[in-house]
């Protein structure tokens, strides 16, 4: 018993001193009015400004409406340079852009009141014909690149010259074209040598387009595929290209529009003349037969050019600005066509 005792005093002593040195302890002892939260904070724990955070989100917040405003700015002065220069140039060339006769009729050399039919046919007839050799060997391109093609040099190499095609100025293309299929083919200034030309342009695009669009489709969809039993090419046909399709054909709508609009590619392939077309000839080695592609077709946008540097008719100012007028509603229906058909085709395959 006496041994107890004297333990239970030694701990309220211990007890007694370690409440009497404790920081809190002592001010409250002291009268001081102390919390332990506060003590806590004195000793070990960081305080805290709020005045300066206040501060610091106050001058982020400035400075981002500053950015936002600046950014507006710039945006809209972008949008309306361009819708300036659109009105402009619709504006300039309406009352030819919607006048029949100036649509359907041929150009004339020397006089008054020519139109542009042959060259608004030739301008959709090339970018037929382009679309339909580029889109299959971009297509197979871009799947093997995507989903065969191993990781390693060459593979690295075949990517670098598409993104170096893909930036060379279409002046160089035609005279590549004009120096290969003009001479060296010797097939002459011909529809051909310019859809094989704005091929040889648009294929590089277009790999680049319908990669992205692959590339886009999460991964767990194709793990997906070939845990079901399917083999890597039904995945990519019934899997990968469907996700994909809208991107690509966004893509290839937009690409159709930038080669619609080329010219110097043209004017050493296609050449520089357009003649007169009969609808009603199926002789395809006649040069008035409208689906020979041999012979030669000037477009819309060479057609621009030439009469600006080489035109004598009296009108021309005015059939300058009818074509230009024309060349340009079809570029930005072609951009209208995409957003829509890339909105319509999300949404149906998307179920949103």
């Amino acid at each position: 018993m006496a041994k107890l005792s004297a333990k239970k005093a030694a701990q309220q002593v211990k007890a007694q001193v370690a409440k009497a040195s404790s920081p809190v302890a002592s001010a409250e002892a002291a009268g001081l009015g102390v919390s332990a939260a506060s003590v806590a904070g004195a000793v070990g724990a960081p305080t805290i400004d709020t005045q300066r955070i206040v501060a610091h989100v106050k001058k982020a917040g400035a400075q981002s409406k500053v950015a936002t405003a600046i950014l507006s700015v710039i945006a809209a002065l972008i949008c309306a340079l361009l819708a300036a220069i659109v009105i402009y140039i619709i504006g300039s060339g309406a009352e030819k852009a919607f006048d029949i006769a100036f649509l359907t009729k041929p150009p004339s050399q020397f006089r008054a009141g020519g139109g542009i039919g042959p060259e608004l046919f030739n301008s959709f007839y090339l970018l037929v014909l382009t679309l339909v050799i580029s889109i299959p060997l971009s297509l197979g391109a871009a799947i093997f690149l995507v989903e065969y093609a191993p990781e390693n040099w060459i593979t690295n190499a075949i990517k670098t010259a598409i993104e170096v095609l893909s930036s060379l100025p279409s002046i160089v293309v035609g005279l590549f074209g004009f120096l290969l299929f003009v001479l060296q083919m010797n097939w002459g200034f011909s529809i051909m040598s310019g859809a094989l030309a704005l091929t040889m342009f648009n294929i590089p695009i277009l790999v680049r387009v319908i990669q992205q669009a692959l590339e886009a489709v999460p991964r767990d969809q194709r793990d997906a595929g070939l845990a079901l039993g399917l083999t890597r090419w039904e995945t990519t046909v019934h899997i990968l290209l469907p996700c994909a399709m809208p991107a690509i054909i966004t893509g290839v709508i937009l690409s159709a529009g930038r080669v619609f609009g080329e010219a110097a590619a043209l004017i050493y392939t296609a050449g520089q003349s357009a003649p007169a077309l009969d609808f009603t000839s199926f002789d395809l080695s006649s040069p008035s037969c409208p689906w020979n592609v041999w012979r030669p077709a000037e477009t819309l946008a060479v057609h621009i050019w030439k009469i600006n540097s080489e035109g004598v008719v009296p009108d021309l100012t005015a059939v300058s600005n009818g074509t230009a007028a024309i060349l340009v509603i079809c570029i930005l229906a072609f951009n209208l066509i995409a957003r829509f058909v890339g909105r319509r085709l999300s949404r149906k395959l998307t179920a949103e």
